[in-house]
């Protein structure tokens, strides 16, 4: 899991074509605490799989941008699927677990 800072990060993933997840998370959430634990073990069961992050106090700019370039209101927790310039799949809150994350993977790529 890499932790991604500015919009020019974000840009070259997407800009990369690769297949890669992506957390908002808020450090002072507990429902984003939950999500960034079930990211984590996501995470680590599919080293072969991209997955970003960013902590939305300290880089609300890219946060806000991604919702802009992606027609995504903003929410926090919410995880994200990108493919090739889109997003195949996202889900805020309590929908983010380490099952629909797999899912996600499955049913996308």
């Amino acid at each position: 899991m890499h932790k991604i800072d500015s919009e020019e990060q974000f840009n070259q993933l997407i800009q990369s074509g690769e297949a890669f997840s992506f957390l908002k998370h808020s450090v002072t959430c507990p429902i984003s605490q939950a999500a960034y634990e079930e990211y984590i073990k996501f995470a680590e069961d599919f080293p072969d799989h991209n997955c970003y992050y960013l902590t939305v106090q300290d880089s609300r700019p890219l946060s806000n941008y991604i919702a802009e370039q992606f027609q995504v209101k903003h929410e926090s927790p919410q995880a994200f699927l990108f493919k090739s310039n889109k997003v195949l799949w996202h889900a805020s809150h309590w929908k983010i677990t380490y099952d629909s994350l797999k899912k996600s993977r499955e049913e996308n790529l």
